[in-house]
């Protein structure tokens, strides 16, 4: 009989209840105690929901990121936190975001906030991890409260549950180093805790544990391959089964390494390693299960059913009951619920399946397979029938579109003139100081925003009534910018619901749902669009919107877009075409919108391409063919204007050091990067490779409530320029500021102006 398991399920809940639940936590409106009774709530439905599977996740739960538990769980906090004395879950809080609930007596006994830990993409996804820090001294000191409790309550509820844990040769690799020591050195101190970590959960009635090392998808040098094998060998007393879970791409050369070690069963990535699950078959010890992820667990197509029973089939009469099947990955990526979809184009979403429904179909193969097809024909049928409609429907091809990719040359991707011949034209046109200060994009999504929007689209507000509500707020962020002294304004985005969304809902070949969120980070969620199509611009997106915020003031206002790469990595893609296509697709539209703001009078256009890196392979060898099409993309969509104007690009929260000639490539005139988090160590890249154009450093944690002061400000830019000359340097936020409240941004941005006209002072 084929066992069917999960390896985790979205933690935030079908109606963002944790979101909720933790910004009112956060804002000091409830106690601890509700926040973590909110989390037994959560995790008692999710239990539920996944109640058919033989094998449900325990410990993929997180009040804030899964990394970061396994941080506390194995005792490594980083020395600025590790005198806190109050509950675990503030001091946890404290590491996330630099502090936990407002009012709460040890936050005032603490004198304010800490450093948060840096976040940066969790491999190639959305999803954000806090980083862990290690120094020579690090040493490790188990506390499995966490797990054993979860395990406490899946057990009352009767819950077939196994553990998830992050395995520690991916742990290791997933931290940082705080100064020059090696990480894997880490490795036998680390050990122990690991294997006491095992003990108490077989103590516990544990049989299987799923250990996460999706570092075996990527390239490992030596050392690190042989981490594996001293780990796994140290763990091999374990008093429980290991299951070992790799996801995200292929095993490649690591695939024998991974089928030798001594574990009890190995997890693949059919989605992505789909020729590698029958060289596990035959490379795995007869005693080891196979874990074959058949269902995407992170996209939101339907999974053909009949095509996967095909190469199943057999793969089952070979194993037996060592076959396992579950989702690709974590359900993390994807959302709860279909059935809450009540307003999505009834043909679209017959194509979908979101994170319930990936549990259905995986309930249709396990039975195809244990009882035969005819137990589940109906269910077949219907999934044949809508695999079918959408590989054959009209709304899904436009040859207007087609024709327009097969035009692309080589011209359409270069500015008329080199930078060194643009600067002195930009610089006569916008006449800015030295280090000119400006923020990133969006301002404070205020109550009053999301009423209006709210009112907008129940329809008790009207058209005109929604216009002029945004054109308040707008007049608003213009105001304070003047007010604080900015350079270069920004219209604050107030009518836009999310850098993507916003777009997608204006072009062609995108659909919507009203409930598809997933989170990205903490209380964070995005509700990703679904790009079902070719894409094509009916009409301008931005440039009235843009255009009344220019009519406010004199000094410059920069147009606000989302690039290509940007938003092909953060919708749910066509998965029937190559992911290059549709992004060729989204620079021409995107360029239209570009050379529409130019033609209205916009001198500065920023072409935000904050996930290009996240979309990068996970093998450094694959890395050249992505970044070839990904740069010209953004070239494509940037590079029809003339040489006045001015147009900048912006990344965060992601290591960019080792890809920094592409982004040089890219031949944005000013680019905007995260640095404060790292506190600079994003420039080092600068020490090796002589950046040509300007840049700016961010200087403000926008994810965190802590207020930089003056002279952290300055400090960071001393540093920035001792590395990148001080005339192409500008101050601004690491990110836009708009899940932030207006009492921390102004006088976070009056500290930045003040930050930035002593660094005037200070130019020879």
């Amino acid at each position: 009989m084929v066992t069917t398991h999960n390896l985790g399920f979205p933690r935030i809940g079908a109606k963002r209840e944790l979101k909720f639940g933790l910004e009112r936590y956060w804002k000091g409106e409830s106690s601890r105690d509700e926040l973590k009774a909110l989390g037994a709530q959560l995790r008692e439905r999710h239990w539920n929901d996944q109640r058919e599977l033989d094998l449900a996740p325990v410990g993929d739960f997180a009040f804030y990121d899964q990394v970061l538990d396994m941080s506390f769980t194995l005792g490594n906090l980083p020395a600025r936190v590790q005198g806190f004395h109050g509950d675990t879950l503030d001091n946890y809080f404290r590491v996330a975001r630099g502090r936990s609930a407002q009012g709460a007596e040890e936050h005032a006994a603490c004198c304010g906030g800490v450093a948060a830990g840096e976040m940066t993409k969790w491999f190639d996804t959305n999803y954000h991890y806090i980083v862990p820090e290690f120094t020579a001294d690090t040493t490790f000191k188990l506390d499995p409260s966490r797990l054993v409790e979860q395990l406490a309550q899946a057990r009352a509820q009767g819950v077939k549950a196994k553990p998830v844990i992050v395995g520690p040769v991916t742990y290791l690799w997933l931290g940082k180093a705080k100064d020059e020591s090696d990480k894997l050195a880490l490795l036998p101190r680390i050990l122990p805790a690991y294997a006491a970590l095992l003990d108490t959960l077989a103590q516990q009635g544990v049989e299987w544990v799923q250990i996460d090392e999706p570092v075996l998808v990527t390239e490992l040098d030596a050392a690190w391959k042989q981490a594996f094998v001293t780990a796994y060998d140290a763990l091999k007393t374990r008093k429980v089964k290991l299951l070992l879970a790799t996801y995200f791409g292929q095993l490649l050369d690591n695939l024998d390494l991974a089928c030798a070690l001594p574990v009890d069963g190995l997890h693949i990535d059919a989605i992505n390693a789909r020729e590698e699950v029958a060289k596990a078959a035959q490379k795995l010890p007869a005693h080891s299960v196979l874990s074959v992820g058949a269902i995407n667990g992170r996209n939101i197509w339907k999974t053909d059913l009949n095509a996967a029973l095909e190469w199943l089939a057999p793969l089952a009469q070979q194993l037996g009951d060592r076959l396992w099947l579950a989702p690709s990955c974590s359900l993390l990526h994807v959302p709860v619920d279909l059935a809450s979809e009540e307003k999505l184009d009834a043909e679209i979403r017959s194509w979908l399946a979101f994170a319930l429904q990936k549990l259905a179909e995986l309930k249709v193969l396990a039975t195809a397979l244990n009882a035969g097809r005819d137990k589940v024909a109906d269910e077949l049928a219907a999934n044949a029938a809508a695999i079918a409609a959408r590989r054959n429907s009209p709304r899904v091809n436009n040859p207007a579109v087609k024709a327009a990719l097969a035009r692309i040359d080589a011209k359409l991707g270069n500015r008329q003139h080199a930078y060194a011949e643009r600067a002195p034209k930009q610089a006569a046109l916008l006449e800015l100081p030295a280090y000119p200060t400006t923020t990133i994009g969006s301002f404070p999504q205020t109550a009053e925003i999301r009423h209006a929007r709210s009112q907008f689209k129940s329809g008790a507000l009207d058209q005109t009534g929604y216009q002029d509500a945004m054109r308040q707020e707008i007049e608003r962020s213009v105001r304070e910018q003047e007010t604080l002294g900015l350079d270069v304004l920004v219209h604050g985005e107030a009518e836009r619901n999310d850098m993507v969304e916003y777009f997608g809902e204006q072009l062609d070949g995108y659909a919507f749902s009203q409930f598809g969120w997933v989170q990205s980070y903490g209380s964070r969620c995005v509700k990703p669009p679904i790009l079902f199509g070719d894409i094509s611009r009916p009409k301008a997106m931005t440039v009235e919107w843009i255009s009344y915020a220019q009519s406010l003031t004199n000094k410059p206002m920069k147009g606000m877009l989302t690039g290509p790469v940007t938003i092909l990595n953060w919708s749910f893609v066509r998965d029937d075409q190559p992911r290059s296509v549709s992004c060729y697709q989204l620079a021409l539209a995107i360029r239209e919108e570009v050379l529409d703001l130019e033609k209205a009078g916009v001198r500065v256009v920023q072409i935000d391409e904050a996930a290009l890196r996240e979309g990068l392979p996970l093998r450094r060898a694959q890395w050249g063919e992505y970044l070839r099409w990904a740069v010209e993309s953004f070239r494509i969509t940037a590079n029809g204007v003339q040489d006045e104007t001015q147009i900048h690009t912006h990344m965060c929260y992601s290591e960019f050091n080792d890809i920094i000639a592409s982004i040089a490539e890219m031949d944005a005139d000013v680019i905007t990067i995260e640095t404060s988090r790292s506190d600079m160590e994003l420039l080092d890249a600068f020490d090796d490779f002589r950046y040509p154009n300007e840049i700016g450093p961010g200087v403000y944690d926008i994810h965190s409530p802590n207020i930089p002061t003056q002279e952290h400000i300055v400090q960071l830019m001393q540093k920035a320029a001792e590395r990148i000359p001080a005339q192409r340097l500008w101050v601004n936020p690491d990110c836009g500021l708009k899940t932030r409240q207006w009492a921390e941004v102004i006088p976070a941005l009056r500290n930045m102006v003040a930050a930035a006209k002593t660094l005037r002072s200070q130019v020879q």
